[in-house]
C-alpha cells in the first residue's frame, strides 16, 4: 500500500514511505477543518495529504484509508472478520480451488445512481494490470490468469482471467491456488471503478472530488487533491447506509504532534496521532491509546547510486550501528517495537502450530543481523571498503525521508547512528511524501527510509517487494535464490502450506543475513480519540472500518 503495497509507501507504510506518501500544499496544516454545526461529525488528524484516490494508482497509507472510507469491494472487514461486501456471500472456490463464482448484490449503486455490476469490477481488474496504466499494485494480481503475462506486455488486456458471467455475477479464473484470495478481495486495488467516470476524466481521474463516483460508506466532497483538509459525508446510496451512523469526516493534516494535542485539547479534533515527546507525556492520560500495525519501518540502501553499498559487510556495518531501541524509546515515544526482521511480528502463524510468529522462526544467525554492534559495525565498515579499495576514503550519502516532525526527528537519529563510522558523512534530504515517493521510484536517493504495511496478512506480501523484478525494489538487491524461493512458494508449493512456509522462512533468512534492507521497528501510533467516540479499531486490513465508528454523547 499500499505499496499496498501498497507497497507502503506507506506503509502505511508504506509504510509508507512505502504506505505512506503527500505533497506540498498552500494551506496551512495547523489551521483546523471547520467545525461541522452537526453533531454527527468526527474530526480526524492525518499524517499526509491523498496522493490519489484512483485504487488502480494509489500506494499510500492516506489513500489506502480515504478508498476504504468510500468504495467497496467484494469483501470488507468487520473487526479482523472478513464479511462479503458488494458479493452477497464468502465465495468457496471450485474447480481445485481455481474459480470464483461471486454473486453480487443488486441493490449496490455508485453515488451517481449507477448500479455496480460484474462490468465494474471486470473493467477496474482490466485496466490495473494493464501496463499502459503503470500500476505499482499490479503484481499482487499474479495468480489470476493471464495477469503476470499482461502486465508484462506479452499477452493481450481482454485474456485476464475475471469476467461477467451476467450483470451480478462475477467469475474469476486463477491459475494456481492462491491461499490468501479471500483477504486479496478486501484490498482497494481490487475494488470496481465506474467506466463512465474513469473514461470521462481520463488521467485527470481520482486527482479531485469531481472526477469521481463512490460504492462506499462514505463519498470525498470537498478535496482538491492537494489541500491539507478534505471532507467525507455519508453516502446515501451506500447498500449498507442504515449502518452507517456517523454522517460526516473531517480529516485535517497535522504534522506537528504538539500541534495536534492542542487541536484535540481545544475540542477542534476528536481523534489526534501524536508521536516523540508528547506521546510519551500523554502515555496513561485520558484518551490515550495504542494502535499497533502490520507495518515495518526499514532503511533501504541504493546498490546503483552508491557502489560501496553492494559489498554485504558495508551494509551490515550500516545496520549494525543502529541502535534501535533507543529510536524507538527515546525518539519515537509512540509504541513502535524495534525489529531485526523485515517482517512484522504477530501477524503469520506457522500452519502447523499457531503458537508459532513467523518472525520468531528466522534463524539465529539471520536474526543477529538486525542487532546493536557500534565496534562490530566499524569493524566491519572497514574491512569493506578495504575489500572495495577505498581504505581511508570519505563518503557522502543523502538520506531521504519524509518532512513530518517525527520523521525529520528520526533521520536526525540515523545520520547521527550512520556518521560514527569513519569517513562518513550523512545528508538529509526531508521532502514532501509525495516528492519522497517519486524519488524513490526513480532511484534518486543513496539511503532512504521505507515502510510497508501489509496489505493481507501473509508474509509474502512483505517478501515479494524485494524480489529481483519487484517496482518496489528500489535499491535494486538481487539475489537468484531469494528469487527462486518466492517463486516456489507461489507456483510449486502454492497448495502446500507447510513447504510454502518453508520457502517463507527460507527467504526471510536470506534478506535479513544479505541485509537487503536495515530493519527498523514494527511501527504503532499513539492516539488521542474522544471519549464519544467508539469503535475505532484497525481491522485484520490495518485499515479503520468507518462504517463502524460510533459517536456516544
Amino acid at each position: 500500500m499500499k505499496a499496498k503495497k501498497l507497497l507502503i509507501a506507506s506503509t502505511v507504510v508504506l509504510l509508507s514511505m512505502g504506505v505512506l506518501s503527500g505533497c506540498s500544499s498552500s494551506s496551512n496544516s495547523s489551521q483546523p477543518a471547520k467545525k461541522d454545526s452537526h453533531d454527527s461529525v468526527i474530526r480526524i488528524s492525518e499524517k499526509d495529504v491523498i496522493a490519489t484516490m484512483d485504487s488502480s494508482l494509489n500506494t499510500d497509507a492516506a489513500g489506502s484509508q480515504n478508498l476504504n472510507n468510500t468504495m467497496d469491494g467484494l469483501y470488507r472487514y468487520k473487526g479482523k472478520k472478513i464479511e462479503p461486501a458488494i458479493a452477497t456471500k464468502i465465495v468457496k472456490p471450485t474447480n481445485n480451488g481455481l474459480t470464483y463464482t461471486f454473486p453480487l448484490r443488486k441493490n449496490a449503486l455508485w453515488s451517481n445512481g449507477d448500479p455496480v455490476t460484474a462490468e465494474d469490477f471486470v473493467f477496474a481488474w482490466k485496466r490495473t494490470v494493464n501496463p499502459e496504466t503503470k500500476s505499482q499494485y499490479a503484481y499482487i494480481y499474479e495468480g489470476i490468469a493471464n495477469a503476470k503475462e499482461i502486465n508484462a506486455g506479452s499477452k493481450p488486456v481482454d485474456s485476464l482471467g475475471v469476467k461477467a458471467i451476467d450483470k451480478y455475477t462475477l467469475e474469476v479464473t486463477l491459475e494456481k491456488p492462491i491461499p490468501y484470495f479471500d483477504q486479496l478481495m478486501t484490498f482497494f486495488n481490487f475494488y470496481p471503478q465506474n467506466q463512465k467516470a474513469v473514461e470521462k476524466w481520463g488521467k485527470k481521474y481520482g486527482t479531485s472530488s469531481k472526477t469521481l463516483v463512490f460504492n462506499g460508506p462514505y463519498k470525498l466532497v470537498d478535496w482538491n487533491g492537494a489541500n491539507n483538509s478534505w471532507t467525507e459525508v455519508k453516502n446515501d446510496r451506500y447498500w449498507n447506509a442504515k449502518e452507517v451512523k456517523v454522517k460526516k469526516l473531517q480529516y485535517q493534516v497535522v504534522k506537528d504532534p504538539s500541534t495536534a494535542l492542542n487541536l484535540y485539547q481545544s475540542n477542534k479534533l476528536d481523534r489526534a496521532l501524536v508521536s516523540g515527546d508528547i506521546a510519551k507525556q500523554m502515555k496513561g492520560s485520558d484518551g490515550y491509546g495504542l494502535a499497533k500495525k502490520n507495518v515495518t519501518l526499514y532503511v533501504t540502501p541504493n546498490l546503483k547510486t552508491q557502489p560501496i553499498l553492494n559489498n554485504l559487510k558495508i551494509r551490515r556495518a550500516l545496520s549494525l550501528s543502529i541502535n534501535r531501541k533507543q529510536l524507538t524509546n527515546k525518539i519515537l515515544g509512540d509504541g513502535s517495537v524495534p525489529v531485526s526482521s523485515f517482517m512484522p511480528s504477530n501477524m503469520a502463524f506457522d500452519p502447523k502450530d499457531s503458537s508459532k510468529d513467523f518472525v520468531k522462526e528466522t534463524s539465529t544467525t539471520a536474526a543477529l543481523y538486525g542487532k546493536y554492534d557500534p565496534n562490530e559495525a566499524k569493524k566491519l565498515w572497514e574491512e569493506g571498503l578495504k575489500e572495495t579499495g577505498n581504505s581511508g576514503k570519505t563518503f557522502n550519502m543523502t538520506l531521504l525521508s519524509d518532512d513530518q516532525d517525527n520523521s525529520k526527528k528520526q533521520s536526525e537519529f540515523l545520520q547521527n547512528q550512520f556518521e560514527k563510522l569513519p569517513g562518513l558523512k550523512i545528508t538529509l534530504s526531508n521532502v514532501p511524501g509525495k516528492t519522497r515517493s517519486t524519488r524513490q521510484k526513480s532511484g534518486d536517493f543513496d539511503l532512504t527510509v521505507s515502510a510497508w504495511g501489509a496489505d493481507f496478512p501473509d508474509p509474502i506480501n512483505f517478501l515479494t517487494l524485494l524480489t529481483s523484478d519487484s517496482s518496489y525494489n528500489t535499491g535494486k538487491w538481487e539475489e537468484p535464490k531469494y528469487d527462486s524461493l518466492i517463486n516456489q512458494s507461489l507456483n510449486e508449493d502454492a497448495n502446500n502450506p507447510s513447504a510454502r512456509w518453508k520457502d517463507m522462512l527460507a527467504a526471510q533468512d536470506i534478506l535479513n543475513e544479505q541485509q537487503a534492507v536495515f530493519p527498523l521497528y514494527q511501527q504503532a501510533e499513539a492516539w488521542m480519540t474522544s471519549k464519544k467516540v467508539k469503535n475505532f479499531v484497525l481491522t485484520g486490513g490495518d485499515t479503520y472500518n468507518m462504517a463502524e465508528v460510533k459517536l456516544e454523547n
